[in-house]
């Protein structure tokens, strides 16, 4: 027996025990083999048990503090939301979704590192979430970059889904679930001009990106209708006194008021209308749903009209399930801004499903997925049927999507019977 033969089978009597050599080479050979099988069995074992156990993580960040965070917490409260529904269900691909949350503050650069922090230092596999349009244009260059999908659960700005575009970029990784400003500008316009015949309005608007873009669409819309605004007044993120723009507004004969800006400033808006006692209504962005407007301009918010994917109202049995599952877990029925809770929830069922459909956590595979869904896919704002396609990140695409909201006795409501009939599929 060779040196080489000898150690062998010293090694595979003491590992059967034995404690010398007193088998033929070939049966403790044959041993060796029995056992390395068992090891390598076992490792394998342990490796497949610790990937089933390893959860998904997954990026969500937004504003939960400041004067956007009625929209934030919404948001995240619907994806939260939709997770543990996931989860419970028995997660995705036999693994739990783990969420890793961040407060962006509204502000850009703050969005722009976390993106970083999500992608270098926490390992997600994708984010969702995003409230403000400047943010979302700040930071979601850094997910292209690591080609990591991201879905837009709340921001509307429009260039949001077109900052990654052919041929430049073969592969758009940024997806949207919520209602773009082209269509929302083309609503608001409608509802002032069409439906109510006002032919001289003003807009205002804030200094953000959110604001400045919201604007460019709003004069696009009226410039369709061959209308150009009497007055274009822009205020500044926290401007408590809105009394000059307002003159300016009034003494140029402004028949109504288009806005873009969020809650804080919109009810220093219709305070000021108030005060000035000048009888204008305000048509604006959804963000005049805020709960922010709505408690700081008290009566004064009062007819307010704005466009709104998710109105708070159980006009579905999955609407009215996700109203439900939101008084349990926030242990209160009011949603401070409802169409960012659905679409925050919508926007992780969409996420779970592509990773279910691509197999993995592959960033390339999920979005490849995400634009070719082909399983119908029941959220709160819709049924989602093929929601994405290769050159199409946006789920609405219609006016047909959006209802007209009203702010009725400090909440808000369908502004129209029929889009109530609509919503409930009637």
């Amino acid at each position: 027996m060779s040196r080489h033969g000898a150690s062998l089978g010293v090694f595979a009597n003491y590992v059967a025990g034995k404690g010398g050599i007193h088998c033929p080479l070939a049966i403790q050979t044959r041993r060796i083999a029995s056992v390395l099988r068992a090891i390598v069995a076992a490792v394998c074992l342990t490796v497949l048990s610790a990937f089933a156990d390893e959860s998904i993580r997954v990026g969500v960040y937004g504003p939960f503090t400041g004067g956007s965070s009625p929209m934030g917490i919404s948001m995240r409260e619907g994806i939260r939301i939709a997770t543990q529904e996931i989860n419970d269900a028995g997660g995705v691909l036999g693994r739990q979704i783990e969420l890793v949350e961040y407060d962006d503050e509204a502000r850009n650069e703050r969005g722009a590192q976390i993106a970083q922090e999500l992608i270098d230092k926490d390992r997600v596999v994708a984010a969702v979430g995003i409230v403000n349009t400047g943010v979302a244009l700040a930071s979601q260059r850094h997910f292209q970059q690591a080609r990591i999908p991201v879905i837009t659960a709340v921001a509307t700005g429009t260039l949001i889904t077109r900052q990654f575009l052919p041929p430049e970029h073969p592969d758009n990784f940024v997806f949207r679930a919520s209602a773009n400003d082209t269509f929302q500008a083309e609503m608001i316009v409608a509802e002032a001009i069409d439906r109510r015949g006002f032919r001289r309005v003003a807009i205002f608007h804030d200094a953000t990106n959110y604001g400045q873009l919201g604007r460019d669409d709003l004069e696009a819309a009226l410039a369709a209708k061959g209308i150009h605004p009497v007055a274009v007044e822009r205020f500044q993120i926290r401007q408590a006194d809105m009394t000059a723009q307002l003159r300016r507004a009034r003494d140029a004969g402004a028949q109504a008021i288009l806005t873009y800006g969020i809650g804080p400033e919109l009810a220093q808006i219709a305070n000021g209308i108030a005060r000035m006692r000048w009888p204008v209504p305000l048509i604006g962005s959804w963000t005049l749903a805020m709960s922010n407007f709505i408690d700081d301009a008290g009566p004064h918010a009062e007819g307010a009209r704005m466009p709104q994917t998710f109105i708070q109202e159980p006009t579905t049995a999955k609407r009215s399930a996700f109203l439900e599952a939101w008084r349990r877990q926030t242990g209160t029925t009011r949603i401070p801004v409802p169409p960012a809770a659905a679409q925050g929830y919508d926007s992780m069922l969409l996420l779970a499903a592509a990773i279910r459909k691509a197999g993995g956590t592959d960033g390339d595979a999920i979005r490849e997925a995400l634009e070719n869904l082909n399983e119908k896919i029941e959220g709160v704002v819709m049924t989602y049927d093929r929601p994405f396609t290769k050159t199409n990140h946006e789920t609405i695409n219609s006016a047909h999507d959006i209802f007209m909201g009203e702010v009725r006795n400090g909440a808000v409501v369908f502004a129209y019977e029929e889009d109530r009939r609509r919503a409930s599929g009637r």
